[in-house]
């Protein structure tokens, strides 16, 4: 009681002394509407409407206290861990059966934010603003310049066809031009490093030299750049029938970080959604499953870049295939022209900078709009106290983490960090993170130094 006394004379000096006077409250006064009075125990309480009920004195008349006081957000704490950590809106009620916290929904709604056990099993992680768009998705290259690569399945296969066949596991490699939105499909036999090294020799030479391969961190991924690397040092002969002289850079994405290579993981579900209403699961030859992958490449690659339009006098849509063979993949040839030009190569130029034209024109301006994550949320620094966010473990057994370097991109925004914990530091995406409340305002720290010194005074 005294240190509700102490607390009620620093947050409504003023009021307490027009109450022992006998004086009406101003009429902006934010107890005013309270009726308030002083008790015996010169403690202000709320007068209110209830004088009449069959309550106790203290549910009639609760304690009057102001929110933005550290003791009452103290007593809001200690209720929010008596009560199991319940909600916001049974820990106010609790509360005010003896107090009457002016704002006490802000406060209860803050002390439930801010605990450390609500946190982690509300597990909301962090998601910055939608990034700009790289290099190579804006850039006119040639088809397959640049491209990222992502595998699916697995799919089950028979080794022949009757009774007597054996059913084993391959998978879908997908190569996708990160300019243009061409799709390459190649059917893998098994997830190893050289099963992957002889899929991007069979993709290289039908479409040509990549000179970036983007994808995620799987480690025939990765195997496949270790080895790369090791003949590129060793013997440049030996591999300078794939690859260029300086080598195929492969640029891996942070780890459980899908998000980072949107394009070719839309790339997947769009080959899985022919796919499962084509064959379901029906587990099919080698030449069979390898015909229909390259139907389903040719479906994909003669979908529009860019929407319709209503107007019949329009050319037909720009799609992948105009920069692959000059047409979609799935409409029918015209016939050869066969009248005299000037310059036949000045007109095949003509009819690819069409194209090209049309690409900056029409795909370009498409890529504007944010269609996700247009506002930035609270950045992380470092110092910050995060947990590290697990798809197969529950909130709780979530590992806790410091963050100790951020990766700012071009815009200045962070969206990988590096993590200590007691494994060791680790790099992952901001979205994986959950920050942990643990910095304590300003006003919290001014409130706390009051009171210590009306502890200093008893």
């Amino acid at each position: 009681m005294l240190l509700i006394k102490k607390c009620q004379l620093q947050s409504f000096s003023f009021e307490i002394g027009l109450l022992k006077q006998g004086k009406q409250l101003p009429q902006k006064n934010k107890l005013l509407q309270l009726t308030p009075f002083v008790d015996s125990n010169d403690i202000v309480r709320v007068g209110g409407r209830l004088g009449n009920s069959n309550y106790n004195f203290d549910k009639k008349h609760p304690i009057i206290l102001d929110s933005k006081h550290h003791f009452t957000k103290l007593l809001m704490i200690n209720e929010h861990i008596r009560l199991f950590h319940a909600g916001q809106q049974l820990l106010l009620a609790s509360v005010r059966d003896k107090y009457w916290p002016i704002g006490g929904r802000c406060l209860a709604r803050q002390v439930v934010r801010q605990c450390i056990v609500c946190v982690r099993l509300r597990a909301n992680t962090m998601q910055p603003i939608m990034g700009h768009l790289p290099e190579a998705r804006t850039n006119a290259y040639f088809p397959f310049y640049s491209c990222g690569v992502d595998f699916a399945g697995p799919f089950m296969i028979s080794n022949r066809k009757g009774r007597g066949n054996r059913i084993t596991k391959c998978y879908l490699c997908l190569f996708v031009c990160l300019s243009t939105k061409a799709i390459h499909l190649e059917l893998v036999s098994e997830l190893s490093t050289q099963a992957f090294i002889l899929c991007l020799r069979r993709f290289i030479s039908r479409r040509g030299k990549c000179h970036e391969i983007f994808c995620d961190n799987g480690r025939n991924f990765v195997g496949a750049n270790n080895e790369l690397g090791r003949l590129l040092r060793s013997s440049r002969q030996t591999v300078s029938d794939y690859a260029t002289s300086e080598g195929i850079r492969f640029v891996f994405s942070p780890a459980y970080s899908p998000h980072f290579g949107g394009i070719f993981e839309a790339g997947i579900k769009s080959a899985k959604f022919h796919l499962k209403r084509v064959a379901g699961n029906a587990a099919l030859t080698f030449e069979e499953l390898a015909t229909l992958f390259t139907q389903i490449e040719a479906i994909l690659n003669s979908r529009p870049l860019t929407p319709l339009s209503s107007n019949c006098t329009d050319p037909s849509p720009l799609t992948p295939g105009h920069f692959l063979i000059g047409r979609p993949l799935t409409s029918i040839p015209t016939k050869p022209i066969t009248a005299t030009r000037p310059n036949r190569y000045e007109l095949i130029e003509k009819i690819r900078q069409h194209f090209w034209e049309r690409w900056r024109r029409e795909y370009i301006s498409e890529l504007q709009q944010r269609t996700k994550w247009r506002t930035g949320q609270q950045g992380l620094a470092c110092g910050d106290v995060v947990l590290l966010k697990e798809e197969n473990l529950p909130p709780l057994q979530w590992r806790m983490g410091r963050v100790c370097r951020l990766y700012p991109g071009a815009d200045g925004v962070s969206r990988v960090a590096d993590i200590t914990t007691s494994r060791g530091t680790m790099r992952r995406a901001i979205n994986k993170l959950c920050l942990l409340p643990t910095s304590e305002s300003k006003d919290d720290h001014e409130a706390e130094r009051a009171v210590s010194s009306i502890s200093s005074t008893f």
